[in-house]
């Protein structure tokens, strides 16, 4: 069997691009990789990139000369999580208190890590977790 090496690329589908750029970029800092009329691509810590569509931007094939991407969309609040250091735990929940962000949740885990879960201006529940929650991690 042909191994997988990692999730790349995860997209979440927003209704207000410049309301996910000022919320991605200008609150948890994220830096722009690529920008078109309906896609944001943000680094995620130099190892993966985040994607943001407008939402319903994508339902048709997208055909260039260089190929085809085909249609693709979400609806509904989505999950994703950002893996952090134990040590920058409390300093992301004093940022996100100063930011207005208000924590949803907060786990710990059995194999000791630690999960803060806020929400987007989209309704997408966002994760910060530190080490301790998969054998992976």
């Amino acid at each position: 069997m042909p191994r997988l090496n990692r999730i790349l690329e995860t997209a979440l589908y927003v209704d207000d691009l410049d309301r996910a750029r000022a919320f991605y970029e200008g609150k948890l800092g994220l830096a722009p990789l690529f920008e078109s009329g309906n896609l944001y691509a943000y680094d995620v810590g130099g190892q993966s990139v985040l994607l943001l569509f407008q939402r319903g931007s994508c339902l048709e094939s997208q055909v260039s000369p260089d190929g085809i991407i085909p249609p693709h969309d979400g609806s509904g609040p989505l999950h994703i999580a950002f893996a952090i250091d134990a040590e920058d735990l409390e300093p992301w929940e004093r940022r996100l208190a100063e930011l207005g962000i208000d924590i949803e949740g907060r786990r710990r885990w059995p194999r000791g890590g630690t999960s803060l879960y806020v929400r987007d201006p989209d309704g997408h529940l966002l994760e910060w977790v530190t080490p301790g929650l998969w054998t992976t991690y």
